[in-house]
């Protein structure tokens, strides 16, 4: 952890509660005051109980969830924001089921969570993280079923097929590629591309894993 992250102890100080954390937010989101989501404007904007706000110029009813990741959620905000920092801080990122015991919430509830912040952190986040599952397959028709001027006549098993190479966050993201070839330099390279440091890698006992229990 660096020096400039608070710890959860802090974060929890900072944020005990839902109206807390939407306090906070709403003075992050609206640093001069709420602002409709829908047309824009703060000038004609009426405070409604527990967070809502009605916009007289448009009409709409909205709350500082409205058009950000949090909309058309009930999990609460303070919940969310130690989300955030379980994401952002976790060394060998976070799965679903973690989160999930974590804030005590259901794992369904947490993969929705955690789908929603990585695609809002955007190309940071690209890479796989935590726990990671990869293995190879080969895609393509049998050999004897091809025409005769299709065939290789080069032998069975792989020949004629295309490698692939799955790599899936647990209870996460898949990524899968193809590979020009199965040996070790080719697949821990493209494994690297992928993959975030300090990831767990599981794998068969292949070869071209050796040296992969962890990056």
């Amino acid at each position: 952890m660096s020096k400039s992250t608070i710890s959860t102890f802090e974060l929890f100080a900072m944020f005990p509660d839902q109206e807390s954390a939407r306090v906070y937010l709403e003075r992050t989101l609206w640093p001069e005051g709420p602002k409709c989501p829908v047309c824009g404007l703060g000038e004609r904007i009426t405070a409604r109980k527990e967070g809502f706000y009605r916009c007289n110029q448009c009409k709409e009813d909205f709350t500082v969830r409205t058009g950000t990741v949090f909309e058309r959620s009930h999990i609460p905000l303070h919940k969310w924001l130690y989300a955030m920092y379980l994401l952002l801080t976790a060394r060998k990122g976070i799965s679903s089921l973690q989160l999930s015991k974590e804030i005590g919430i259901r794992q369904a509830s947490a993969w929705f969570m955690l789908h929603r912040l990585r695609e809002a952190c955007g190309p940071k986040l690209e890479k796989l993280q935590g726990i990671i599952e990869i293995d190879e397959t080969y895609v393509g028709g049998l050999e004897e079923n091809k025409h005769a001027s299709k065939k290789r006549n080069s032998g069975r098993g792989a020949v004629g097929k295309t490698a692939i190479l799955g790599m899936r966050e647990r209870d996460g993201r898949t990524i899968a590629k193809p590979v020009a070839r199965t040996d070790k330099a080719t697949i821990q390279s493209a494994i690297i591309r992928q993959v975030e440091a300090c990831s767990t890698i599981n794998t068969d006992e292949a070869g071209a894993y050796e040296g992969l229990g962890s990056l």
